[in-house]
């Protein structure tokens, strides 16, 4: 069942869910705003369609909880990995539908992506907002050496099974297709949001190791990596960069400015 939801605002979007008694909805610890009063909240360990939900069940029919711990524990240390909150909150109404309204951790825009058998999507690791219960989320490792070479780790939130998922980003988001762009777009590292399981992830150096490169490396902002989205598929980037990435930029033109001023200096 597809999730009833209304994006508003304007400088920064938030979203209202609408959950009917056979829905419930889970977020990220910290995305909550408001809801009305015969909407429950729990906070669970588990992650929907995990291994520790699935052995918590068959803990109840009798089955090992030393299992069902140890697979928490697993998840948990997972999520501790990709910088997130450790546990998820649940929302289900009670006596008919109910509403609940989250919002990003910075300004910006929401997006509602459908979740389909077969065709799951990733998403960075601060991009979720909320997702309906039905949809399964674990974690996915880009690679230790895609991750190194991309300055950002790539640790995605992998999002399968059927539902709604609500994904947000800074600034302004931007709807693109590889596809239409000969099969391959380059995308600085802090502008991704969200992607198909259809596009393909990569990192690639920029140019031929020469001046120029040392030059683009030092003070374009960008490093001498970018990441490579290929495929045919929909593609979710953001204006703004992850805070992060606005650190190092704001730290490089810091460095080029006082580099320029101390040879202004001598002159």
């Amino acid at each position: 069942m597809t999730l009833t939801s209304k994006i508003t605002g304007g400088f920064s979007e938030h979203i209202t869910c609408q959950i009917e008694p056979e829905q419930s909805v889970f977020a990220e610890a910290g995305k909550f705003r408001w809801k009305t009063t015969n909407v429950s909240m729990e906070t669970r360990l588990s992650t929907p369609g995990g291994k520790a939900d699935q052995a918590a069940q068959q803990a109840k029919q009798g089955g090992s909880f030393l299992k069902a711990a140890l697979a928490t524990a697993t998840e948990v240390g997972k999520r501790a990995l990709t910088g997130q909150s450790l546990a998820l909150q649940w929302f289900t109404p009670t006596g008919g539908s109910g509403l609940v309204s989250f919002a990003g951790d910075q300004p910006g825009q929401v997006r509602a992506i459908e979740i389909s058998e077969g065709v799951g999507w990733r998403a960075e690791s601060r991009a979720l907002i909320c997702a309906e219960g039905s949809v399964t989320y674990d974690i996915d490792w880009a690679g230790f050496n895609l991750g190194r070479r991309s300055k950002e780790g790539f640790l995605f939130e992998h999002f399968t099974g059927n539902g709604t998922v609500l994904v947000g980003g800074g600034g302004s988001l931007i709807d693109l297709n590889p596809a239409d762009f000969g099969g391959k777009i380059q995308v600085h590292a802090g502008a991704v949001v969200a992607f198909a399981d259809s596009v393909s992830f990569n990192v690639e150096r920029i140019g031929a190791l020469n001046a120029q490169l040392i030059m683009t490396a030092a003070f374009g902002g960008t490093g001498i990596n970018q990441i490579t989205l290929s495929g045919d598929g929909p593609v979710i980037l953001q204006s703004t960069l992850h805070r992060e990435f606005e650190n190092e930029e704001r730290n490089d033109h810091r460095a080029e400015s006082s580099g320029i001023d101390g040879i202004l200096g001598r002159i």
